[in-house]
């Protein structure tokens, strides 16, 4: 039996349930579940809607370019070389479209990236703004591949609409970023998701969630995405996700960080009143049910309420955010048919494309505004609001689903149980991530010792600006951690450390050491990664687990007639260590006593427990 205790206060994290869908796909990976029999029983879903919608009108169900997923009816989806195959056959069609290799898994797979631009232009240079269309980050997810694959076929076909946004702009298509989980597929790799029948697996080879790994940068597929968005500068970026969870009407959710809690208000706005605007007009009127990014506060009792997540930068939305990149993280409802999943993502891309087509000069604003922005604090981390807003959902109810709670003889619990009839809530408890959980005063810049090439490395993948010192000597800030704690189980491949920090200043040279100065229009990010108070810091993902080692000692044969020698010439310390041995447990701790005079001494290591990054205010 396998038993898994969670804090009392688990559930108002609003990372609580991803947490636990990350934790059910690494058991269920370590049980191999996916290799089941495809006669094994599989799990009953509940009751749909009926679903009718203009989007049904992109289908093409014969011809030469109906697309792999269209020939199944949608039960499927190609497979890794299928999928290659009808991408280089779209680039053989049009001059307009380009497909290259941006990277490679650790399986050696290499990972596509589509181009598609007016006359084949180069979309770094041709002064057009830049949707990037990301799909299959976790693999299992991929309706946005199926859906940018009949959006191109379609401009191939000549679609005057997409022939006339893609005078104005430019489209990047990732059709599977995980390409090692795309073929860990099968009918028993999602449990509670409609189609396809062959889903891929959520994490990659080694794995690892590659949507938690923005910021670390641990993965090849994640530093090849990173290095699209440096090169291409996308003006707008689609991170294309199925979620699970709860049951309700909407079929296509999506969101970003809200202006309230944003490094970038201004692209927070222009995404409120542009992109969601025009979006959610587009899936309308296409038959779709567009809503935000949805994460019930009780997953036993959805009345009370969802929360307004605010997402760290180790997401895509989240590092987005930080590096004024305008980010939209997609969430079909997984309950809703693959089918229907796949044409509300393709309304949701053409409409992307002329939204940023009509919008551009005010989004380049935005962008630009933002980056210049120099803030004295920081916000590293959010928390959710205890009191909830009730306003979001007083005049238009939130559109979910009926349910019931019956006492079921497998769990001994009372379970939720979804009846698949519509059900408007009325002032629906919203919880939103705005309460500041972790702020800090932003340095002019940090310093970081030469050896640390891995960190080092990892900001310059991200863009961030690193050079040598130009002063050979300033006052700088030193942290030391004054107690840690270590996670207790690997996350993401790594145990996370947390710690509380004294500091002190200090003189001291520069020679040997990089600057990473916050002055830049990444400098945000930067922060982010190097003020190791924040959850996604470096510190924290475990680059500088180092510093909570020794590795030299002392021999008792030296170190007691060194204390001799030191309470002989030190009347303080003599006074101090009498102190000391009024605390009975010291007195009787041998150690503790031989520790008191070695952390004293000229032979301690002075870098234990001090971060290795200085800071400069």
């Amino acid at each position: 039996m396998l038993l898994i205790q969670l804090p009392a206060t688990f559930h108002r994290s609003p990372s609580w349930k991803r947490t636990l869908r990350g934790l059910g796909m690494t058991l269920l990976a370590a049980m191999g579940t996916n290799t089941l029999a495809a006669s094994e029983p599989t799990a009953p879903l509940p009751g749909l809607l009926p679903w009718q919608g203009a989007s049904e009108q992109l289908i093409q169900e014969q011809g030469d370019w109906v697309t792999p997923a269209e020939a199944t009816g949608f039960k499927t989806t190609p497979d890794y070389e299928a999928t290659r195959a009808f991408a280089t056959r779209l680039a053989q069609a049009s001059g307009d479209i380009q497909v290259s290799v941006i990277g490679s898994a650790s399986s050696g797979r290499p990972i596509q990236l589509i181009t598609l631009s007016k006359d084949g232009s180069d979309p770094r240079s041709n002064d057009k703004p830049t949707l990037l269309a990301q799909a299959g980050i976790h693999s299992g997810e991929i309706d946005g591949k199926d859906a940018s694959f009949m959006l191109l076929r379609d401009y191939i076909q000549g679609d005057k609409q997409l022939r006339a946004l893609i005078d104005q702009v430019n489209l990047l298509v990732i059709p599977i970023l995980n390409v090692d989980g795309h073929e860990r597929a099968g009918p028993f790799t999602r449990m509670n998701q409609r189609g396809p029948d062959n889903a891929g697996w959520r994490t990659n080879g080694n794995n690892l969630n590659l949507n938690r790994d923005y910021t670390k940068l641990d993965t090849p597929e994640l530093r090849a995405v990173v290095e699209v968005i440096n090169d291409y500068q996308p003006a707008l970026y689609l991170d294309i996700h199925v979620t699970d969870g709860e049951d309700y009407q909407y079929d296509i959710t999506y969101g970003y960080n809200g202006a309230f809690a944003s490094d970038s208000p201004a692209i927070a706005q222009w995404l409120e009143r542009h992109f969601q605007q025009d979006v959610d007009a587009a899936l309308s009127e296409a038959g779709h049910i567009p809503g935000p990014l949805i994460f019930g506060v009780n997953s036993s009792e959805f009345s009370d309420g969802i929360s307004h997540w605010t997402a760290s930068p180790r997401f895509s939305n989240g590092l987005g955010d930080l590096r004024h990149t305008p980010t939209v993280l997609v969430e079909n409802h997984s309950l809703k048919p693959y089918r229907q999943r796949v044409l509300g993502t393709y309304v949701l891309i053409k409409a992307a494309l002329s939204t940023l087509a009509e919008n551009s000069a005010a989004l380049t604003k935005a962008i630009a505004s933002d980056q210049k922005r120099r803030p004295g604090t920081q916000v590293l981390a959010w928390r959710a609001n205890e009191k909830p807003d009730l306003s979001v959902y007083a005049e238009q109810p939130f559109k979910g689903i009926a349910y019931e709670k019956r006492q079921n003889p497998i769990s001994g619990n009372e379970e939720v149980v979804w009846l698949g009839t519509a059900k408007d809530y009325v002032k629906l408890p919203v919880f939103r991530d705005d309460v500041k959980a972790v702020e800090v005063k932003v340095p002019k810049a940090f310093y970081i010792p030469r050896h640390e090439v891995l960190v080092i490395s990892r900001l310059k993948a991200h863009g961030i600006e690193v050079s040598n010192p130009v002063k050979q000597s300033s006052q700088v800030t030193q942290l030391t951690a004054e107690t840690h704690e270590f996670a207790s189980v690997p996350f993401e491949g790594r145990f996370r450390v947390q710690a509380e920090f004294s500091e002190k200043q200090r003189e001291t040279g520069l020679g040997n050491y990089v600057k990473v100065s916050t002055d830049q229009p990444l400098g945000r990010l930067a922060t982010a990664l190097l003020d190791p108070r924040g959850p996604d810091s470096f510190f924290q993902w475990g680059f500088f687990n180092q510093m909570f080692q020794r590795t030299e000692y002392a021999e008792p044969y030296a170190l007691v007639p060194l204390a001799e020698k030191m309470l002989a010439q030190d009347p303080k310390l003599a006074k101090e260590f009498e102190q000391k041995l009024q605390d009975k447990t010291f007195a009787e701790n041998r150690a503790a006593r031989l520790a008191f005079f070695y952390e004293r001494s000229p032979y301690y290591d002075r870098n234990y427990l001090k971060y290795p990054v200085l800071l400069e205010y």
